[in-house]
C-alpha cells in the first residue's frame, strides 16, 4: 500500500518474516460498513445514493495500520470481484463495503471459508444475478440464471483450462484441456436457486439485510439432482447443504491452488512468476504444513518470502516486476507523507476518469473480470514478443499516462478536498536537491531510481528558487511529481 519511514524501520527491526507475522496478528480496525453508519449514510432518504462508498474505501487504504491486510484485501477484490457499478438495487454503497469487509475478514483466513461466505452474500447474489434465482419451470421454460455458476468456476476457483501445479496448462496430444463445459455450468446453476435477501423484520429501509447471508425459499430451490464436474449432489439435498457440497467439490479440484496462487503472486509481486515460483506457493496452498488447504496467511507469507520475490538479482531482470496500478501509486504517495482528512470525510471520490484522474477507483471495476485480466498482453509490444503478460497495461494508454501525471500534480500540491499530505519532514531537505531526491527515492521508489533519472530530477529542482518556504514547498512538489512519474516508481520491483 506504500512505504513509510516508520515501516522501513520496523522491517529492519523485525526482519521480513517477523514483520509479516506482526501484520497478520494485528487486529482489524473499524469496518467500512461501520464508517458509513457512523456518518449516517444509512438513513432511508439516502438508500439510492452512493454516498460514502469511495470515502470508506480510500480511508482504509490510506490510514489503516494493518497495511498488509489491506493490500491482500485489495488483491482478493481483484480476483473475487463485485463492484458498485454492477449493484442494481438500493443501498449499493453498503453492498460495496459489505463485500470488501467480507474479503478483509478472510484475508488471512481460509479461501474455502471465503468462498462459502461470498457465495451466500447478498452483494454477490446481487452482482452476479443469482439472488431470486428460480428452478427450471418446464411449463414456462424458465431456466436458472447461470451467471454465478460460470464465474465461480472461471474466475474464483479453477479457470478455463486444466493446470499443472506450476500453473502451466496440462496438454493432451499437444492441446489444452477445458476444466468444464456447458453441462457443468447448467448443473451447478441448479445449486444456486432459491436464494434471496434475509429480510428479518421485513424492513428494506435500512441496509442491514445487505450484510446478512442470504436465505432460501424452498419452493424456488431446485430439489432434483445437480450434476457437474463429474460429481452429483443427490435429489432432495437441502439448499445450504447443496451449496456447501458444491463448493467442496470445486475446492477439491487440483486447479484451485495454482490458479489462485499465480494470481495472488501477480497482484503482490510480479506479473510473470516462474512456474517454479507458482509451484512452491501452490504447494503451500494445498497444504499449510498441517494438512490444511487454502490457508491464506501461509500462502501470502510464502509469496512474499520466496527467493524469487526477495533476491536482489531480480532488480536487473527485465522480465521481473509489475506495473504499479494507479490506486497504489496514489496510496504510496498518501502513506509515505501521512495524508489525512481532518474532517474524516475522505473526499477523494471516484477516480475512474482516465483523462483527468487515475483511470481506476477502488471498488469500481467495470466488470467481474476486474480492471484488467491476469493474462492480458499489450498488443504489438516487446512484452508480447517475449510471450509475457502485463495485466495492468490493460488500463494504460496515452490518456491515462497524461491524466495520471496531471492529476497527481494537483494532488501533491493541493491535496483532494481536505485530504492533504504532511511535508514537514521534507522541508529541511528542500534546499539540497540531492538530499530531497534521495529521500523520495527511498520511500517511494525503494532506492531504485536510475542515476540518469536522479540527475534529471535534481537538475529540474536546482533550477528553482529556494529562498522562502513557498519556494521550498514548490521544490518538494516538483520533485514528488517527477518521482511519481518516473518509470522506476511506476514499475514495482
Amino acid at each position: 500500500m506504500g512505504a513509510t519511514r516508520d515501516q522501513i524501520a520496523r522491517v529492519q527491526q523485525l526482519g521480513y518474516a517477523g514483520w509479516i507475522t506482526e501484520q497478520i496478528a494485528m487486529p482489524r480496525g473499524e469496518t467500512r460498513w461501520d464508517y458509513l453508519v457512523g456518518k449516517r449514510y444509512n438513513t432511508s432518504d439516502l438508500k439510492n445514493t452512493e454516498n460514502g462508498h469511495d470515502a470508506a474505501f480510500w480511508r482504509k487504504m490510506i490510514i489503516a495500520p494493518d497495511t498488509l491486510r489491506q493490500r491482500v484485501t485489495l488483491a482478493l477484490s481483484e480476483i473475487v470481484v463485485a463492484s458498485i457499478t454492477g449493484f442494481s438495487a438500493s443501498w449499493s454503497n453498503f453492498s460495496g463495503v459489505a463485500h470488501m469487509d467480507l474479503l478483509e475478514s478472510h484475508a488471512f483466513g481460509n479461501y474455502r471459508s471465503l468462498l462459502q461466505q461470498v457465495s451466500l452474500s447478498a452483494p454477490m447474489g446481487e452482482y452476479l444475478t443469482y439472488r431470486g434465482n428460480v428452478k427450471l419451470n418446464p411449463t414456462t421454460g424458465a431456466l436458472p440464471d447461470e451467471n454465478y455458476a460460470r464465474e465461480v468456476m472461471q474466475l474464483f476457483t479453477i479457470g478455463l483450462v486444466q493446470l499443472n501445479l506450476d500453473g502451466t496448462p496440462k496438454l493432451s496430444s499437444g492441446l489444452q484441456q477445458e476444466t468444464y463445459g456447458l453441462d457443468d455450468i447448467s448443473g451447478l446453476a441448479r445449486v444456486f436457486t432459491g436464494w434471496g435477501y434475509d429480510l428479518a423484520g421485513g424492513d428494506m429501509n435500512t441496509p442491514d439485510y445487505k450484510r446478512r447471508p442470504m436465505i432460501v425459499s424452498s419452493n424456488r430451490h431446485e430439489s432434483g439432482p445437480k450434476e457437474f464436474l463429474d460429481s452429483t449432489i443427490p435429489a432432495g439435498t437441502d439448499a445450504l447443504t447443496s451449496v456447501t457440497r458444491a463448493l467442496d467439490i470445486i475446492f477439491a479440484h487440483p486447479n484451485v491452488a495454482p490458479f489462485i496462487s499465480r494470481q495472488l503472486i501477480q497482484r503482490l509481486v510480479t506479473s510473470n512468476p516462474s512456474p517454479a515460483y507458482v509451484a512452491r506457493v501452490a504447494t503451500v496452498f494445498n497444504n499449510d504444513g498441517k494438512g490444511v488447504k487454502g490457508n491464506l496467511a501461509k500462502v501470502v507469507s510464502a509469496i512474499l518470502l520466496d527467493d524469487e520475490a526477495r533476491n536482489a538479482s531480480r532488480l536487473s531482470d527485465p522480465n521481473f516486476g509489475k506495473l504499479r496500478e494507479p490506486v497504489l501509486r496514489f496510496t504510496a504517495w498518501a502513506r509515505a507523507f501521512k495524508a489525512n482528512s481532518p474532517s474524516d470525510a475522505w473526499g477523494i471520490g471516484n477516480t475512474s476518469d482516465p483523462g483527468t484522474r487515475l483511470g481506476q477507483s477502488p471498488g469500481r471495476s467495470g466488470t467481474v473480470f476486474n480492471f484488467f485480466r491476469p493474462g492480458y498482453v499489450p498488443p504489438n509490444s516487446a512484452i508480447a514478443t517475449a510471450r509475457m503478460v502485463a495485466p495492468e497495461f490493460q488500463i494504460t494508454n496515452e490518456s491515462t499516462v497524461v491524466g495520471y501525471v496531471n492529476y497527481m500534480q494537483g494532488v501533491v500540491s493541493r491535496g483532494v478536498n481536505d485530504v492533504k499530505a504532511d511535508y514537514s519532514a521534507l522541508l529541511p531537505l528542500a534546499e539540497a536537491s540531492d538530499k530531497l531526491v534521495d529521500e523520495l527515492n527511498l520511500v517511494l521508489a525503494a532506492g531504485q531510481l536510475a542515476p540518469a533519472t536522479v540527475n534529471l530530477i535534481k537538475g529540474g529542482i536546482d533550477s528553482m528558487p529556494k529562498v522562502t518556504e513557498a519556494h521550498r514547498l514548490n521544490r518538494i512538489y516538483a520533485a514528488l511529481v517527477l518521482v511519481l512519474a518516473s518509470p522506476e516508481f511506476i514499475v514495482q520491483k
